[in-house]
């Protein structure tokens, strides 16, 4: 627990539960800092002259360009070391302390404030599109603690999590089917190639023809992860360029997805990391009946039963494992725990490159 009683302003304004309170109004912390005033009436001052320096700072930050709060540090900076020079407390207005206060709470990492601005302006921009569009829309909030099941009218489904939001048209254009999505949701898309399904979460765009899958996209998170089930999907940088080139063209494009793919994009640098998921699945198909009894084959055709039933690539020697042969029972084993039996059993090491299995070995004699 935090002795609160020895915070300072600027102490307060870079306490997770006391900007909770202040700026999200959390159930939670606002019932913890009145009950806390309550007890260090003392305090109540300095606590409430804090709250109005962050929602002052909060208010104003969009309005503080960089080379102001570059100055303003540098002040400050010099400032403190006048004051440990001359061995004096140096207390300032109210005015200086909001620019001061502004300034530490750049040094303590709190430019979260100007990230959640940008995110919260990239979801406007998602809605605007709604609203922008002569659809009538509909928005489901789930508030509950439990799944709410989304039915669309192209026969499509959405599983929406707690604390997250969906907007979609009643009825769908005739050439593209598009949906916006605040949190995180799980998609079984009706199949229609001719009518792709565009799902905007933050700063990224999911396009499918018909396929089900996860995303992953809540307000104050910096990343959206896309994971995928079934089927394929194709994700993009929501861009002007991307949604001109994505959305005049029918056919996956860009970076494409497969079951027990996924893909976490940060939007912080733009970057796309692809992998396999934490426990890819057998896939929905023939060959899910596949019995993992191997006496005395060829790695090659034990490493191709595994892409055929799991859906992924696994790249190797051929010609180096040319004589390796495998004798093993799998059949309960997960993918990545038969793959570890598979690299004992034939004294070979394998990796995750880009949602890829590799395989290294030195062959088999």
């Amino acid at each position: 627990m935090q002795d609160y009683r020895q915070y300072k302003p600027t102490d307060f304004i870079s306490d997770d539960s006391f900007r909770a309170w202040v700026l999200e109004n959390s159930e939670g912390d606002t019932a913890f800092w009145e009950q806390w005033m309550l007890l260090n009436p003392d305090k109540r001052a300095d606590v409430l002259e804090s709250k109005g320096i962050l929602l002052s700072i909060y208010k104003a930050f969009e309005n503080i360009n960089d080379t102001e709060v570059a100055f303003e540090l540098e002040k400050l900076n010099e400032r403190l070391d006048e004051s440990e020079a001359q061995n004096k407390v140096v207390r300032w207005p109210w005015n200086k302390i909001f620019y001061a206060a502004a300034s530490i709470l750049l040094i303590l990492g709190l430019f979260w404030l100007n990230q959640r601005h940008e995110a919260s302006q990239q979801i406007e921009n998602n809605i605007a599109l709604a609203q922008g569009s002569a659809l009538k829309w509909v928005t489901k909030e789930n508030t509950t603690n439990n799944q709410m099941t989304v039915n669309l009218e192209d026969g499509s489904t959405i599983v929406l999590q707690k604390n997250s939001k969906i907007l979609y048209p009643e009825k769908f254009e005739k050439e593209q089917r598009k949906v916006i999505l605040i949190g995180e949701a799980f998609f079984e898309v009706a199949k229609n190639p001719s009518r792709p399904f565009y799902v905007f979460a933050n700063k990224l765009v999911t396009k499918v023809l018909g396929t089900s899958f996860l995303i992953q996209a809540n307000e104050a998170d910096k990343t959206v992860k896309v994971v995928v089930k079934t089927g394929k999907v194709s994700v993009f940088e929501n861009t002007v360029s991307n949604l001109g080139e994505h959305t005049t063209n029918k056919k996956l494009q860009g970076l494409v997805l497969t079951p027990n793919q996924q893909v976490v994009f940060d939007e912080t640098d733009k970057r796309m990391i692809r992998s396999l998921v934490d426990s890819p699945n057998l896939l929905k198909v023939p060959i899910q009946n596949q019995v993992f009894e191997f006496n005395n084959v060829p790695i090659a055709e034990v490493f191709k039963t595994l892409e055929k039933a799991y859906g992924i690539n696994i790249v190797y020697d051929a010609e180096v494992m040319k004589n390796c042969y495998l004798t093993a029972s799998l059949d309960d084993e997960p993918l990545f725990e038969k793959l570890n039996l598979i690299g004992k059993t034939i004294d070979a090491k394998y990796e995750q490159v880009d949602a890829q299995i590799v395989i290294y070995s030195n062959g088999c004699y």
